[in-house]
């Protein structure tokens, strides 16, 4: 039996939560990057005996399209799967149930799903800190009520929540610049996950293919990328109501 982590974490929020998971689950296991824009998905095989951990920010609600595209490649063959969203203390809303139709097209089997909570990427107000030891505390009871099913081979089907069809969603438009801090070390460039940003020239970015994920500030050495702070109050504002309440991290087993 082997491990599997198969993460898209473009700012660090959903892998906290996803490491923190994978590491109660077994000493050893592999990790797959989804945000990785080089690697050659469809050359992943799984096993029947493997178990994999699937986890995915929540991008207003659904699945981030580009991690859809990427999991969609891998082939697994009845393959043991845990579900993890990540959300920004709003709403995940259909982010499990559309992971879920993704994995099992893909060829996973899904024993368990996880939502929980982390900073959100783009407000970083909510969500922030998380997540604590609150979160840590829960998550670590959720990988042993897990550990437990795997052990007795248990392989029903959890009810996760979400409606089919899945919320519609647009394109969030916020677009990362450059400051005069920039150095052009060609950092951002490197690690966008869908190579939206030119690596000669880290200001010009391909409004089409940029996905909004914030890795580029993310990953920026000198905090030289920001987005618009006329855009960035605006979302503020648009958030306040639904992210104030403290949300807690739910189990589907």
């Amino acid at each position: 039996m082997k491990f599997y982590e198969i993460c898209f974490s473009p700012t660090g929020g959903t892998e906290k939560v996803s490491a923190l998971l994978i590491k109660e689950l077994s000493k050893e296991y592999t990790t797959i990057d989804l945000t990785n824009n080089g690697t050659n998905f469809s050359d992943i095989f799984l096993s029947q005996d493997d178990i994999a951990l699937i986890a995915v920010p929540s991008f207003g609600g659904r699945v981030p399209n580009t991690a859809v595209k990427r999991l969609s490649q891998i082939r697994a063959n009845c393959t043991k799967a845990i579900l993890v969203c990540v959300y920004g203390n709003r709403a995940y809303e259909d982010t499990l149930a559309e992971l879920q139709d993704i994995s099992r097209d893909a060829g996973f089997s899904i024993i368990a799903a996880i939502a929980a909570i982390a900073e959100h990427s783009i407000s970083h107000k909510y969500g922030a800190g998380r997540p604590d030891t609150v979160d840590y505390q829960s998550l670590k009871e959720f990988a042993d009520k897990i550990k437990i099913k795997i052990d007795g081979n248990d392989c029903s089907i959890p009810d996760i929540p979400g409606n089919r069809p899945y919320r519609k969603t647009g394109k969030v438009g916020i677009i990362p610049k450059p400051t005069k801090k920039c150095i052009k070390c060609g950092l951002c460039a490197k690690s966008c996950p869908v190579g939206a940003i030119d690596k000669k020239n880290p200001a010009k970015v391909d409004k089409e293919a940029c996905i909004s994920c914030m890795r580029c500030i993310s990953v920026c050495p000198t905090k030289a990328r920001k987005i618009n702070g006329i855009l960035l109050a605006i979302v503020n504002m648009m958030l306040k109501k639904s992210c104030s309440e403290r949300k807690k991290c739910e189990l589907f087993i």
